[in-house]
């Protein structure tokens, strides 16, 4: 009887991982479609020579939302296991955000 649960594991365990799989190559071409489309819609801002002034925090939201799905998605930053990784990239990117902030402010003024 304990035989019978053990050969009927591996197989339940080898569809789990299949499926698995199969979800995180989906919300992979998913995300890549995404950045492809957003990296078409900078092209078109550019190209179209739209006003600097709009067209510059569009393509800076563009750029972080592109950073935001490699990271996740290509990086791996979803799964368990790099947590302090991500708490060291965030951090770093915190201070990397204090710290233009407080240059632009300075000039600024």
């Amino acid at each position: 009887m304990a035989h019978e649960s053990t050969s009927a594991n591996p197989k339940v365990n080898y569809e789990y991982r299949r499926r698995k799989a199969r979800d995180e190559m989906r919300g992979q071409v998913t995300s890549f479609a995404m950045m492809i489309f957003m990296t078409f819609i900078a092209f078109i801002i550019v190209i179209a020579d739209f006003d600097k002034f709009y067209a510059f925090p569009i393509l800076l939201v563009l750029a972080a939302a592109q950073v935001v799905l490699q990271l996740y998605y290509f990086m791996h930053m979803s799964h368990k296991g790099h947590g302090t990784a991500a708490l060291f990239l965030y951090s770093g990117a915190l201070i990397a955000f204090v710290t233009i902030l407080t240059f632009l402010t300075i000039v600024w003024w």
